[in-house]
């Protein structure tokens, strides 16, 4: 199953932890809301060609 995490600011341990444990057994890509440069056509793209999109605000 292909996953997508989107994270809006930078992840504290606690989450990152809970990414390992969803990502199991899936392929998976981060995207990062926070910083200088945010490629909106490649989220577009991310999240309809993923089967589950997860967003970490």
């Amino acid at each position: 199953m292909k996953l997508v995490h989107i994270f809006r600011s930078e992840p504290v341990p606690d989450v990152l932890k809970l990414v390992e444990i969803l990502s199991e057994g899936n392929e998976t890509t981060r995207f990062e809301l926070y910083g200088d440069e945010i490629d909106y056509d490649r989220l577009v793209e991310l999240i309809f060609s993923s089967d589950k999109v997860v967003s970490w605000w």
